[in-house]
């Protein structure tokens, strides 16, 4: 089942510390394994700059004084890389000079403290950042929520389609993309108000949320208009869930209209093979095909490959 996105991870925030000293490292782990954390090591600059693009962490704990690229070069690439702008950086190190500090705050630095350090202090800072930390990717992800229905909104849907079509091209992946419309939508809010029309988009969002897959991205796409986005998924399993989705709507009794039925179309298209399509070409292509389950009945589900673009039947 799809996950809510208001749900948040349980998971430990992940700490990276990048120094060269074996020593910090045994210290860190031993005065920290308190604390609601996971320590993750590396003893270069490199090594550190790699592992946090593969995975960017909660916070990094940054050593400036290391053989090879030292921190000041890992600062600053951490804070070009889109990636890993939003990391904090708290910087540890035997550099005290009052210019080694200015140009590690000028960089992006959240805070500087010199060794040797007390670790109580240094436990109260490293906190205080991860709490900013979870504050601020609360507040980015609430940003990309839909306030009426919950799910993700279109600027979410944007940038995880334009992410998934590049990895499945990548990798040679499949890829779908679903758009459903709530058929005769207008004439809910017209017959029974617009308290009505909200429920609908409430119970709709409700559906898709349960009858789709956990690695689904669904989103509304705007109005009464919904999309999902479906993973490793070619576009004949695409429509059988949609068609799950679309039979879970077509059951409902509301309870502002039990005897008024609310029914949804599809419009699915995709990639069997990974072949290198742009975002539009999946939208436009499904939106067709929505077209088309409009136009020959509603209540439908209507595919199609980016491959080959001639439609399915429609379920």
């Amino acid at each position: 089942m799809n996950a809510d996105p208001i749900h948040t991870d349980d998971s430990k925030p992940q700490v990276l510390v990048i120094d060269d000293s074996p020593d910090v490292h045994r210290l860190l782990a031993a005065r920290l394994k308190r604390e609601e954390l996971e320590l993750v090591d590396a003893s270069t600059g490199d090594e550190g700059l790699s592992m946090a693009k593969a995975r960017p962490p909660a916070l990094v704990l940054l050593d400036l004084d290391m053989p090879g690229t030292d921190g000041f070069q890992v600062l600053r690439q951490l804070k070009d890389d889109a990636a890993t702008h939003p990391v904090p950086v708290i910087v540890l190190s035997g550099l005290a000079s009052m210019q080694d500090k200015i140009t590690a705050f000028e960089l992006g630095a959240v805070d500087y403290i010199t060794k040797p350090f007390e670790f109580s202090e240094l436990r109260v800072r490293i906190r205080s950042a991860l709490r900013v930390h979870r504050l601020l990717q609360l507040l980015a992800t609430r940003a990309q929520l839909d306030g009426l229905t919950g799910l993700w909104n279109r600027a979410h849907f944007d940038q995880r389609l334009a992410e998934e079509v590049s990895k499945a091209a990548r990798h040679n992946r499949p890829l779908s993309v679903a758009i459903a419309d709530c058929d005769h939508f207008k004439s809910v809010n017209d017959t029974f108000g617009h308290p009505a029309g909200d429920a609908v988009l409430q119970g709709v969002a409700k559906v898709l949320r349960r009858e789709s897959r956990t690695s689904d991205v669904v989103c509304r796409y705007g109005g009464e208009e919904f999309v999902v986005l479906m993973p490793e998924t070619a576009p004949q399993d695409a429509a059988a869930v949609c068609d799950r989705i679309r039979l879970a709507v077509e059951g409902i009794a509301w309870p502002r209209h039990p005897e008024h039925r609310v029914t949804i179309s599809f419009g699915v298209a995709g990639t069997e093979t990974g072949k290198s399509a742009s975002p539009e070409a999946f939208i436009e292509s499904a939106d067709r095909n929505l077209y088309m389950s409009k136009r020959t009945g509603r209540n439908k589900v209507t595919s199609s490959t980016i491959d080959h673009p001639r439609p399915a039947a429609a379920a």
